[in-house]
């Protein structure tokens, strides 16, 4: 069993190891489902442009001039300051950059930049490396902002990478860039906040460990320098109430058409609403993410796991190892949810899935191995017993019992002639091969017509037709037998011809009558056999084909009950009767 058990923790460790998506889905679903959602700090808010706000403006997009009296409006009403989720690459055709830039200019600012993959870069943000330059995602491009709009506020990156079921849940904090590093919009508002001019990235063997913004606590992130998502529900206000005070303020579109929906667990957000999230989740303690050594921890949690679940199933009872295999099921779940609650994304989800799958197969295992040691009984009990029989002993066990009953049967004896000078004359391995063809043959046209192979007595074959099921015809059936094992006798014999072995020839003897069949013997060792005056003529009949030189001899007892044109032969008197049989044969 030993090298199941290998074998099972290989495939099921595969798609682990190679981030399978079926593996990868489940494992962003159970996080989704496990990460509380804490409230918000209320350093942030939400004001979005909405269809009701475009149809009251004239249109969208509006004038910069405009842009730059809400912006004032949102200063004035005492916001930390404002950052606009909306990028500015072109020139206003009515004039208001300058007025926007001023306005832009009065306080902690800033504007979005997307990207457009044609690989032009905005000037690169001043950062520290504690460690070697590695990790972090190279950006393609972006669209870069009015240069008079650029200079006058911070400028960041706002994308919304999806994951391998195409939902949003972890963004860069910062981008590569052929000249240096490029902030996210939700790090540069941290920043902007801050009044900081740098950043601090710490990295490791893996790549990036944490980037820090100065004045705040370091946010721990992947190898990629990225920040998993906790999705804050926001505060928002409008353009006309404008709450603000106290808040750093993240403007955007949401009316129809013009900023794109994009799906996260908690639905459609538009860019402004994820950006927020983002600089929410950098201020959170303990913020969830995913370690360096998560796929060295999920993987040694499945071993462990899944060799603890083969070893309870197969060294203890069903009753202990199902118990103990449930409980550990339940503890690695339980583990598993401590550390997402404690912020520490390692996912034992497919390890619950391959000990479920595990204990499937253990159990498979174990009934295929007691349904082969069932079938190992059944073949011992085939050598002696007709299929028939044995079924019918599986289905009750109560025929296992000495006794029997009085039946109307046909009994079919063979022998094999010359048997005594063939065994003088040949080797022993000879000999063997010879009878166990010759006895193979003749079972299998007993068990072709429905009857049972009894007995072998040395060289001789007994069988009985009727019994332990009834069967119409029996007679009939009987003569089939002796038929087809002259048939059979003629194939083998130009079988052993070719192996320059001697050719052999079968006795058969055939009497209907009534014996008692059923099993016979002692209490510890016992035969389903049957006895009586019918079973030892039909035993006669076959000795005596030497003497009326046929090889087939039917009583007319048998015959009567037949259709065939059987050639009578003589009357004759066996041992142990008074009055003569009279007999026939095979015509041919």
């Amino acid at each position: 069993m030993k090298k199941y058990i290998l074998l099972i923790i290989i495939i099921l460790s595969i798609p682990l190891v190679m981030q399978s998506t079926p593996t990868e889905v489940l494992k962003l679903r159970a996080f989704d489902a496990l990460i509380d959602t804490p409230l918000a700090s209320g350093n942030f808010t939400v004001l979005s442009i909405t269809e009701d706000d475009v149809e009251r403006e004239g249109g969208y997009p509006f004038p910069r001039k405009r842009l730059a009296e809400i912006h004032k409006s949102i200063m004035d009403k005492g916001a930390l300051g404002v950052g606009w989720v909306i990028s500015f690459p072109q020139k206003d055709r009515l004039g208001g950059d300058v007025d926007f830039s001023v306005e832009l200019a009065s306080g902690p600012s800033v504007i979005a930049m997307f990207e457009n993959g044609k690989g032009e870069y905005p000037k690169p943000t001043g950062t520290v490396i504690k460690g070697e330059d590695v990790g972090g995602l190279s950006s393609t491009g972006v669209k870069t902002n009015l240069n008079v709009l650029s200079h006058a506020a911070l400028e960041g990156v706002a994308v919304a990478p999806t994951e391998v079921d195409n939902l949003v849940r972890r963004i860069p904090l910062l981008f590569r860039t052929p000249d240096g590093w490029v902030a996210s919009f939700g790090t540069q508002v941290l920043k902007a906040i801050t009044g900081s001019k740098s950043y601090i990235i710490t990295t490791n063997d893996n790549g990036i460990q944490e980037i820090a913004v100065r004045g705040l606590p370091p946010v721990k992130t992947d190898s990629l320098g990225r920040k998993w998502i906790s999705w804050v529900k926001p505060h928002e206000t409008n353009l006309e109430e404008l709450d603000v005070f106290g808040r750093y303020v993240f403007v955007g579109v949401t009316a129809n058409g013009v900023m794109p929906q994009l799906a996260t667990p908690v639905g459609l957000l538009e860019p402004h609403y994820i950006q927020a999230a983002l600089s929410e989740s950098m201020l959170i303690p303990n913020s969830p993410h995913i370690p360096d050594y998560a796929l060295a921890a999920e993987l040694t949690i499945l071993i462990t796991s899944v060799a603890l679940t083969w070893a309870l199933l197969h060294g203890l009872g069903i009753s202990w190892g199902v118990t103990l295999v449930g409980a550990l099921m339940a503890l690695t779940g339980f583990l598993g949810a401590y550390m997402v609650q404690q912020g520490i994304l390692i996912d034992v989800t497919w390890a619950v899935i391959s000990q479920f799958i595990t204990a499937t197969i253990a159990f498979y295992l174990r009934f295929r191995q007691q349904y082969k040691l069932r079938q190992q009984i059944k073949k011992q009990f085939e050598h002696y017993l007709d299929p028939r029989q044995v079924k019918q002993l599986q289905d009750n066990p109560g025929l296992l019992v000495l006794g029997g009953e009085k039946r109307h049967a046909t009994f079919l004896f063979t022998d094999v002639r010359g048997f005594t000078s063939m065994s003088e004359t040949l080797p022993p391995e000879q000999v063997t091969y010879i009878m166990n063809k010759a006895l193979t043959a003749q079972q299998s046209a007993v068990q072709n017509n429905g009857g049972m192979v009894d007995k072998y007595i040395g060289d001789a074959m007994m069988a009985i037709f009727n019994a332990p099921l009834d069967q119409d015809f029996h007679q009939i059936r009987a003569v089939e037998t002796a038929l087809e094992i002259q048939r059979n006798m003629i194939d083998l014999n130009v079988e052993l011809k070719e192996q320059g072995l001697p050719e052999i020839v079968i006795g058969i003897g055939i009497h209907t009558g009534e014996a008692v069949i059923g099993n016979m013997g002692s209490e510890s060792r016992f035969d389903y056999t049957a006895i009586g005056d019918a079973v030892n003529t039909a035993a006669r009949l076959e000795s005596s084909t030497k003497e009326c030189k046929v090889n087939v001899l039917i009583s007319e007892d048998t015959m009567i009950e037949t259709n065939y044109n059987l050639q009578f032969v003589s009357e004759i008197f066996v041992k142990g009767k008074t009055k003569g049989i009279k007999v026939y044969t095979i015509s041919t």
